[in-house]
């Protein structure tokens, strides 16, 4: 049993699974501070100065009584909060991953795909007395001689 765990853990897809699972954590952490970092702090500037992770609406009161400042307070004072700024953050974070994704495997297929040349163009006939195969521009047959002026080939 060892072995055969041994023989399926190895196998290239499983290692490649493993590889693509480690560098999307790493690219999620990225996207995630791209949201955070630099998408969210504008957008928080232009609602009020506030920070977009911290808005939540109160659905039952904690410990000590609100106003609550910010989420971390509510957190703090045993408040449940349905929060609705993070949320939007994970959404923004779910759509430029899509987006990366999405223009990523394009780039991937348009590399995949090559384009067919165009077929050449044909440089033999059928000569329509003997079926013989015949240079394109040829004007009788070498083989039965018959002469391919005008006829339909």
């Amino acid at each position: 049993m060892l072995k055969e765990f041994k023989a399926f853990v190895l196998r290239g897809n499983v290692v490649d699974m493993a590889v693509g699972i480690i560098i999307g954590g790493a690219f999620g952490a990225i996207v995630k501070s791209l949201v955070d970092d630099i998408i969210m702090p504008p957008v928080g500037m232009l609602l009020g100065g506030l920070d977009f992770t911290s808005f939540f609406i109160l659905l039952k009161q904690g410990k000590t009584p609100p106003p609550y400042v910010s989420l971390a307070d509510a957190k703090t004072a045993g408040a449940v909060t349905l929060n609705w700024g993070q949320f939007i953050n994970l959404v923004l974070t779910f759509i430029i991953v899509a987006l990366v994704l999405f223009f990523l495997i394009r780039a991937v297929n348009r590399l995949r795909r090559q384009e067919a040349p165009p077929a050449a163009a044909p440089t033999t006939k059928d000569c329509p007395f003997c079926l013989s195969v015949i240079p394109i521009k040829a004007t009788r047959c070498p083989h039965c001689t018959s002469e391919l002026t005008g006829a339909r080939t």
